[in-house]
């Protein structure tokens, strides 16, 4: 099986809309809201990260929306990254290479 940059990308593109949607899943199931609750941000908050990262990963996991599935990603771990550092918390790496990797999913396939 020849591998070329439309296969890497489609597989970076299955497995980051699968591996979020599950996160965005339980971020937004009431178990998460106590570990949400110290960082002080509202609790709507919480549910406007989580249902943009949901909707962002089924369009991005339907292959005629995926640009526009990546995209919104892109913007919800970009202000997620924003609010994380706006209130000190500077263990951004993970949500840093989950952006890195929307943003060559929307770019490649652009």
């Amino acid at each position: 099986m020849a591998m070329n940059g439309k296969t890497g990308l489609t597989v970076l593109r299955m497995t980051l809309g699968i591996v979020i949607l599950v996160e965005a899943i339980l971020f937004v199931l009431p178990g998460a809201a106590h570990r949400f609750s110290r960082t002080r941000m509202p609790a709507v908050v919480r549910m406007i990260l989580g249902f943009g990262e949901i909707a962002g990963c089924v369009l991005m996991l339907i292959p005629q929306t995926a640009i526009r599935g990546a995209w919104l990603l892109l913007a919800v771990f970009v202000f997620a990254i924003l609010l994380h550092l706006l209130h000190g918390m500077y263990d951004i790496g993970n949500v840093a290479v989950y952006a890195a990797a929307a943003f060559a999913i929307a770019a490649g396939k652009s």
